[in-house]
């Protein structure tokens, strides 16, 4: 039997684990938090920080291969195993990359795909330069780390945008034109070590205070639209050189043009409804590249609306699943979380339609969530 690493405890990696024994691999977790979500259902959880290298190399001599769930992780970590000969996907090179804001947009524009216009930050000094380059509104990003709209500032002038650099403590930032979009768009694609790349239906996105609130899968746009998406996910993918589930973050302006915002290299939150409405998800996919078994072409079995489930801090407890499930429509996943802190992902439900997805099916998704609420346990 073949056994899987993964590094990164959280509910990525616990659906990750959830394919992969389904497929009969073993599974070692390596993750700070113990019971971790993931490592509730792997065989196995190692108990350490990312940079911890001796335990990151025991995870490498336990297993056949590595894989990790997000990619805010050591790329030391990365790059230890891969120098001692273990095998790790996706590379450290794909890791570097994704990691920072600045290399990512840079290679997006050389792989011949459009972005928005941006300027690194290193001091305040640079800021004028980068405002008459690029101009105002914009969007300052912390280079390295930040998620869920963390480490972001949107601002309007000189004046703001050194009030965010000081917020920021010195560290690089990006800045970046801001886009006044139509849709948020996902497009989740895999990637195998033979080059073969397939798409998932692109994703429609909607935000709430930076974290992903709903996805509408497939998204309300054109074929032609959709094809373009997806081939920018494929020749990012090539180029980039990545080998298992990964995602490219579109926004669609007023005229048509597609701009790449962000690249996820591993199973994205967008992607959720993969588990449910489509014949092979995204985390199978993923097992599917990483382990050097054929790719499975992507077939929507129905339309569906993905509503992630936030903690509220107000409690630990979720109240509302009866009148939730007595939708037959609906499929509910939870992460195992003890604490529903605000703003943390807990869980997240999917609504499988037989139809279109059409406002009154929004309006229906969004009913069904408002019946969850988060109470103090008994």
């Amino acid at each position: 039997m073949l056994s899987i690493g993964v590094i990164g405890g959280g509910q990525l990696g616990r659906m990750i684990a959830l394919d992969a024994k389904r497929m009969g691999y073993h599974v070692i977790v390596l993750d700070p938090q113990e019971h971790s979500p993931c490592g509730q259902v792997a065989d196995e959880q190692i108990v350490a920080s990312y940079d911890d290298t001796a335990a990151i190399e025991d995870l490498g001599a336990r297993t056949d291969l590595v894989t990790y769930e997000f990619e805010n992780i050591a790329i030391a970590s990365v790059q230890h195993l891969e120098e001692r000969g273990y095998r790790i996907t996706p590379s450290s090179n794909v890791l570097r990359v994704t990691q920072d804001r600045l290399l990512e947009k840079t290679f997006v524009r050389e792989c011949g795909i459009a972005t928005a216009d941006f300027h690194g930050i290193d001091r305040i000094e640079d800021l004028a330069a980068a405002a008459m380059m690029v101009g105002f509104p914009a969007v300052m990003k912390t280079v390295r780390g930040g998620y869920d709209g963390k480490g972001q500032w949107r601002v309007q002038s000189l004046a703001e945008a050194k009030a965010a650099f000081s917020a920021a403590r010195g560290v690089q930032v990006i800045f970046e034109r801001f886009v006044p979009f139509v849709k948020e768009l996902s497009v989740i694609a895999t990637r195998n070590a033979r080059d073969e790349v397939v798409t998932y239906p692109i994703a429609e996105n909607e935000h709430e205070n930076g974290i992903l609130a709903m996805t509408l899968a497939p998204a309300r746009i054109t074929e032609r639209l959709a094809g373009r998406a997806a081939q920018i996910a494929i020749t990012i993918g090539r180029k980039l050189g990545i080998v298992g589930t990964y995602c490219v973050e579109l926004f669609l302006t007023q005229n048509d043009e597609l701009l790449v915002n962000e690249l996820a290299p591993r199973p994205h939150n967008s992607g959720h409804y993969t588990i449910d409405a489509a014949q092979c998800s995204q985390y199978e996919q993923h097992i599917r590249a990483i382990c050097e078994l054929p790719l499975a072409q992507p077939r929507l079995l129905a339309n569906a609306i993905m509503m992630n489930i936030l903690g509220t801090g107000t409690g630990d407890r979720l109240d509302g699943v009866e009148k939730l499930l007595a939708d037959p429509s609906i499929e509910l996943h939870m992460y195992g979380k003890k604490h529903a802190v605000a703003q943390r992902k807990m869980g997240h439900f999917t609504m499988l339609l037989d139809g279109s997805i059409d406002d009154a099916a929004i309006k229906r998704a969004k009913a069904a969530h408002k019946q969850l609420r988060w109470v103090a346990a008994n």
